[in-house]
C-alpha cells in the first residue's frame, strides 16, 4: 500500500460510517467482475447508509481518488472493475425503503437485489418490470447503471423505463432528486443558481447542440442500450435526466436512492414453443409473433441445447422441446387461465396458418412448474456455453448485439458467415429475439498476442456489421470497455463528443470509473488472461474438469454471480449469513486465481488472505452442482488447506475433528465411560477448549455399542441362494454415533432380497481427513480401504452407503484424489440405499394404508444434493405413500467439522436460523424429520425443538414393520 492511498484508508475509516478495506485480499476479490477484465481497486468501502457513502465520495474528493459504485458486480463489459475506491452497496444498503401500491411505485436504495425486492412485492401482486438472468444476484442499483432489461424488457422495457427519480451525488459534492423536467422545473432550478442550475443549463445547451445527430444517429431499436441516453433530454421525452442517467456505468454519478415504478405481476401464464429448421429461421418469424404482444420472446439454437444435453443440464425440461434446430420461447400473461390460453392458441394458428418456413413445429405449455423449468434451459445459457466439454473455452466480448428485430434473420446468417470466417467455431446463439438482441460466447484465445489481436480484429468487423444494420453494439449488457472504444462506429463522431460533453458536465475531473465508456480503455487492455501461463503446482487432486490443471480451476469461475443469491439451493450459506463478497465462491475464486497469479496475493499456499476467506466455507460441495460453471470450492479448499499447513502445525480442529474415525474407534472400547467425562461439566470446557471446539457446542455422545460389533454378533443369516451380495459401508457416523440406522438398513436389505456384509477390518473413506486438508492421510486411508474392498468390487457387489458425505467421497472424491481404475470402479459401485431398493423394486410389505397418511419433510445433506442426488429418495418415499415435502432451505450451517469449529459458531446457526430450524418449528407434530446426513441430525438437535432427525432407513424400516426385528435381532 502506498503512502496515498494509506492516508486516503485511514482518513475513509475516520469518516465513513462502514467497513474500510485496503487489505490485499479485498482487493483482490474485487478485482474482476463478470468480464474479460481485471483491475486491482485502491480499495472497497462499505458503506452502511447512504449518508456514509456520501462521505466516502467526499474523502475521495479531497484525495482526488477514482470512485466506482458496484451492485452485483456481475457485468459482462468491464465497467464493474477499475483502478479506484469501489463503493459496494450490497451488505448494508439494500433496503425496500417504501412501495406506493396505488401509484405502483417503490424507493429503493441501490444494493437491494432484484429477486428480494419482488418478493416483498408479491404481497401487493407487483413486481419490477425487467428481470435479468442474474436475477438472484443483481441489484437495483447495478441495473440502473447497466439500463438492465431480461426477458421481460419485451412486455416492460429497460430500466430507464422503470425509473422516476434518481437521487443522485456527482463527485463534486451536488446532491439532489431527478426526474422528468417541465419547463416550469426547469426555470426554477435556474433561478435557484448554484451547481445544480450550472449543470442542468449545460445539460440543455448539449441537447440542443447536438439535437439533430440525437434525433438521427440513435437506433430506433428496442434494446438499444449503448451509449448515453442523450434522447432521453430531448424535449418530447421530457427532458427526463434519471432516465439520461440510466446506463451510465458509475461513470457521472453516484445514485444514493431511487424511485421506480412497478408493474401487475401477470396472474395467469401460457408458453409456446416453436421449433424451426434453424436460428435464423426462427428470427424470421419474429416479426410476426410479436403482433400478438407477448410477455417475452426469447431464442435458442441447436448448439446451446446439444451443450446442455451433454452436461445434463436441464435434461428433463429438453424433453419438452419440439422438434427442430431453432427454437422461439413466446411467454403470454393473461387476467385468467382461458385468457393466457386464447393468446397462445391465436399465435399458433396465425404461424400455421402462413405456411412455408413460417409453419413450425409447436409444443404448448399450460403447467406453471414446467414452463419455469423451460425458461430455466435458456438461463443456462452462460454456463452450459462457458466451458464446452472437449472444446475451447468461450468468453464474453461481443455477446450483446441487438439489431432491428425485422431484419434479425438476414442479420444472424451473415453474423454466423463472420464466425466462420475468423473460425470461431460451436459459438451457441440465443437470446432475446423478440428484441432482437443476440448473446452468444466465442472461442477466443485471450491468452496470447496472436489470439488477442484475432479478437480485436473480430469485434471491430462485428461492430461494422451491427452499424450497417442500424443496430445496437450493446443490447443489454452496456458499454463498459468490451464496446466503448466502439462506439464511434455506431453513433459517429458527433455523438461520442457530446458524450464526452456530457461526462465532463458531470465529472469534469474524470474520476468517476474513469476509462469506461467515454475516453475508454482499449478493448484489449487488462485482459485478465493475457499471458495467463502460470507455472503449475504439484497437486493432490487431479482437477479432470481443468485438464489436470490447478490454475485453470482457479481460474474457471466466470463472475455470474449466482453464488450470491438468497434463497433456494445451497450455495453459498457463509454468504447469506455475512453478504461478504469474500464468503460466496466467487469471492472465494477470485481470491485463488490471484494467489496463483502472485501479484496482489504475494504469499501463494502460506497466504492468510486465502485461508481466512477459506475458512467459512462450509465444504458443502453446493457450488459444484449450482454454480453454472461447476466451480468446486471444497474441493479447492482442501486442496489449499493441504498446502497451507504443509510442514506446520495445523489448528486444533483439525486434530480433533480431522481424526475423528480413529477417536470414535478407541472411544468405542468404553463408550459409557467416555460419554460420561465428555459432558462433565468442567471436563467438557477443557475438552472442547483443547480441540478448538467452539464452547457453544454439544459434543455428540457415542452409541453404546458399534454397528460392526452388533453385526458380527447377530452372525450371517440364512439366505434364498439367488440373493444378491451386497457391501454395506460401516461409516463412522453410523457405527460409532447412531448404530440403529445400520441395524434399520440391514433388515431393509435382507427383506429386498439382498445379503449384505460388512468389509472384514477397519476401514474409512477418509471424509474427515479430506474436509481438513490432510489429503496424504486420506491418500493412505482411501488406497488400504480400496484394498480392502477389491474383491467385492471385481466381483460386482454394489456398495451401500448409508451417510451422505461419505457416499459423495466414493462418488467423486476419491476417484479425483487418486486418479485410479480402482477409485473409478468404487464409483461405479457406489449407491444410495433409495437407489438400490429403487432398482430392485423393494416395496414394504406392510399394507399401504398407515403409510399413505404418513408426511415428511427432507432436509437434503449438501453433498447428496451436490453429488448424488435426491430423485431416488423422493420415488422411493412417494412409492411408499410417503408425502415427503423437499426443504429447500439451504444448508443445515453444521457442515461436519465446520459447526463445530472454534470461530464458526455465528455462522453455522446463522445457516439453520435462516431455514431449517423455522421449518422443523413450523412442520406439524406428526410429520417426520428426514436427514440422512448426521451433521444434519446433529443440528437439528441444537436448535432444541423437540424434534429428532430420522434416517431413511429408520423411516422405511418403521413403515415395513422391520424396526423391531433389525433392533432385536
Amino acid at each position: 500500500m502506498t503512502s496515498g492511498s494509506e492516508g486516503l484508508r485511514a482518513e475513509l475509516a475516520a469518516r465513513v460510517d462502514g467497513e474500510v478495506r485496503f487489505d490485499a485480499g479485498s482487493r483482490a476479490a474485487y478485482a474482476h467482475d463478470g468480464s474479460n477484465y481485471r483491475q486491482v481497486p485502491i480499495g472497497v468501502v462499505v458503506p452502511r447508509n447512504t449518508e456514509a457513502a456520501a462521505a466516502a465520495v467526499e474523502v475521495c474528493r479531497e484525495h482526488e481518488a477514482p470512485v466506482l459504485s458496484r451492485g452485483g458486480g456481475t457485468s459482462l463489459a468491464g465497467q464493474c472493475c477499475n483502478e479506484a475506491v469501489v463503493i459496494d452497496w450490497t451488505k448494508y444498503c439494500n433496503r425496500l425503503v417504501d412501495v406506493n401500491a396505488d401509484s405502483k411505485t417503490a424507493l429503493v436504495e441501490p444494493g437491494a437485489v432484484l429477486d428480494s425486492v419482488n418478493r416483498a412485492l408479491a404481497r401487493y401482486r407487483l413486481m419490477v418490470g425487467p428481470k435479468p438472468s442474474t436475477h438472484v444476484s443483481c441489484t437495483i442499483g447495478g441495473m440502473i447503471g447497466n439500463n438492465s432489461c431480461g426477458s421481460t424488457a419485451q412486455a416492460y422495457g429497460k430500466m430507464a423505463d422503470s425509473v422516476r427519480r434518481l437521487e443522485i451525488l456527482g463527485y463534486d459534492g451536488l446532491r439532489m432528486w431527478t426526474g422528468e423536467t417541465s419547463d416550469e422545473e426547469y426555470q426554477r432550478i435556474i433561478a435557484a443558481g448554484g451547481r445544480a442550475a450550472e449543470l442542468y443549463r449545460r445539460l440543455r445547451q448539449i441537447r440542443d447542440a447536438y439535437l439533430g445527430q440525437i434525433r438521427t444517429r440513435y437506433p430506433k431499436i428496442p434494446r438499444r442500450v449503448s451509449g448515453y441516453n442523450l434522447d432521453y433530454l430531448l424535449p418530447e421525452m421530457g427532458f427526463h435526466v434519471a432516465r439520461a442517467l440510466v446506463g451510465s456505468e458509475s461513470t457521472l454519478v453516484t445514485v444514493l436512492r431511487a424511485e421506480i415504478g412497478l408493474v401487475d405481476v401477470p396472474r395467469c401464464r401460457s408458453l409456446v414453443v416453436l421449433g424451426y429448421p434453424g436460428i435464423a429461421h426462427a428470427a424470421d418469424v419474429v416479426p410476426q409473433v410479436t403482433k400478438h404482444d407477448p410477455l417475452a420472446v426469447e431464442g435458442l439454437d441447436d448448439t446451446l441445447i446439444s451443450l446442455e444435453r451433454e452436461e445434463h443440464l436441464a435434461a428433463g425440461a429438453l424433453d419438452a422441446l419440439p422438434e427442430g434446430s431453432g427454437w422461439l420461447m413466446v411467454q403470454f400473461g393473461g387476467a385468467s387461465e382461458r385468457d393466457a390460453k386464447d393468446k397462445a392458441h391465436a399465435l399458433i394458428e396465425d404461424l400455421r396458418s402462413a405456411g412455408g418456413d413460417h409453419r413450425p413445429h409447436v409444443a404448448y405449455l399450460d403447467d406453471p412448474a414446467a414452463e419455469d423449468r423451460l425458461w430455466n434451459v435458456r438461463e443456462l445459457g452462460l454456463g452450459a456455453t462457458a466451458y464446452p466439454p472437449g472444446k475451447h473455452e468461450t468468453h464474453e466480448g461481443w455477446e450483446d448485439a441487438a439489431v432491428p428485430p425485422e431484419r434479425l434473420g438476414e442479420y444472424l446468417r451473415d453474423f454466423q458467415r463472420l464466425l466462420a470466417a475468423h473460425r470461431y467455431e460451436g459459438a451457441a446463439l440465443y437470446g432475446h429475439l423478440g428484441h432482437g438482441c443476440v448473446h452468444t460466447r466465442i472461442p477466443f484465445e485471450l491468452r496470447t498476442d496472436a489470439g488477442i489481436a484475432g479478437y480485436r480484429s473480430f469485434v471491430e468487423e462485428a461492430a461494422g456489421l451491427v452499424a450497417s444494420y442500424g443496430g445496437s453494439l450493446s443490447g443489454e449488457h452496456g458499454d463498459g470497455q468490451s464496446r466503448g472504444e466502439l462506439l464511434p462506429m455506431m453513433f459517429g463522431d458527433e455523438i461520442v463528443r457530446a458524450f464526452g460533453e456530457l461526462k465532463a458536465a458531470f465529472d469534469p475531473g474524470n474520476r468517476m470509473n474513469p476509462g469506461k465508456v467515454v475516453a475508454p480503455y482499449r478493448l484489449d487492455e487488462n485482459l485478465t488472461l493475457r499471458g495467463w501461463f502460470p507455472r503449475e503446482p504439484v497437486t493432490f487432486f487431479s482437477y479432470p474438469q481443468d485438464g489436470g490443471s490447478f490454475s485453470g480451476a482457479a481460474a474457471r469461475c466466470v463472475g455470474v454471480g449466482k453464488c450470491r443469491g438468497q434463497q433456494g439451493g445451497v450455495m453459498c450459506p457463509s454468504y447469506r449469513v455475512t453478504h461478504e463478497e469474500e464468503h460466496a465462491t466467487r469471492g472465494r475464486a477470485r481470491l485463488l486465481m490471484e494467489m496463483v497469479r502472485g501479484e496482489v496475493v504475494t504469499d501463494g499456499w502460506r497466504s492468510t488472505e486465502v485461508r481466512d476467506a477459506l475458512d467459512l466455507c462450509l465444504a458443502c460441495k453446493g457450488c459444484r452442482k449450482e454454480c453454472p460453471v461447476e466451480v468446486d470450492m471444497a474441493t479447492y479448499k482442501a486442496e489449499f488447506l493441504a498446502h497451507h499447513y504443509a510442514g506446520r502445525l495445523r489448528p486444533a480442529a483439525h486434530y480433533s475433528m480431522g481424526w475423528l474415525p480413529l477417536a470414535a474407534r478407541l472411544a468405542s472400547a468404553a463408550p459409557g465411560a467416555v460419554n460420561g467425562l465428555l459432558h462433565a461439566p468442567g471436563l467438557a470446557r477443557l475438552v472442547k477448549r483443547a480441540g478448538g471446539i467452539d464452547g457453544r457446542r454439544d459434543l455428540p455422545r457415542f452409541a453404546a455399542g458399534r454397528f460392526t460389533r452388533w453385526h458380527a454378533r447377530r452372525g450371517p443369516r440364512a439366505r434364498p441362494p439367488e440373493a444378491q451380495r451386497v457391501l454395506l459401508w460401516p461409516d463412522t457416523f453410523t457405527n460409532y454415533f447412531h448404530p440403529e440406522v445400520g441395524r434399520a438398513a440391514v433388515a431393509l436389505l435382507e427383506d429386498a432380497g439382498f445379503e449384505p456384509e460388512l468389509p472384514r477390518g477397519t476401514v474409512c473413506c477418509g471424509l474427515t481427513w479430506i474436509s481438513t486438508g490432510q489429503l496424504g492421510m486420506a491418500r493412505r486411508i482411501l488406497k488400504r480401504t480400496l484394498a480392502t474392498l477389491r474383491p467385492a468390487l471385481e466381483a460386482g457387489w454394489p456398495v451401500v452407503v448409508l451417510e451422505p458425505s461419505c457416499a459423495a467421497v466414493f462418488r467423486s472424491d476419491a476417484a479425483e484424489l487418486l486418479d485410479s481404475d480402482d477409485a473409478r470402479l468404487l464409483a461405479k459401485h457406489t449407491r444410495t440405499l433409495a437407489g438400490l431398493l429403487n432398482e430392485a423394486g423393494w416395496r414394504p410389505s406392510r399394507a399401504a394404508g398407515d403409510a399413505r397418511r404418513t408426511r415428511a419433510i427432507a432436509q437434503v445433506h449438501c453433498h447428496q444434493h451436490a453429488i448424488l442426488g435426491f430423485d431416488p429418495d423422493r420415488d422411493l418415499l412417494r412409492a411408499c405413500g410417503v408425502d415427503v415435502d423437499v426443504l429447500d432451505t439451504g444448508c443445515c450451517g453444521l457442515a461436519g467439522n465446520f459447526g463445530f469449529e472454534r470461530g464458526h459458531y455465528d455462522v453455522s446457526v446463522g445457516c439453520a436460523e435462516r431455514g431449517l430450524w423455522p421449518a422443523i418449528a413450523a412442520a406439524d407434530p406428526g410429520t417426520a424429520i428426514l436427514a440422512d446426513g448426521f451433521s444434519c441430525r446433529t443440528q437439528i438437535e441444537a436448535g432444541r425443538l423437540g424434534r429428532r432427525g430420522v434416517h431413511l432407513a429408520e423411516l422405511l424400516a418403521g413403515l415395513a414393520g422391520l424396526s423391531d426385528g433389525a433392533g432385536g435381532a
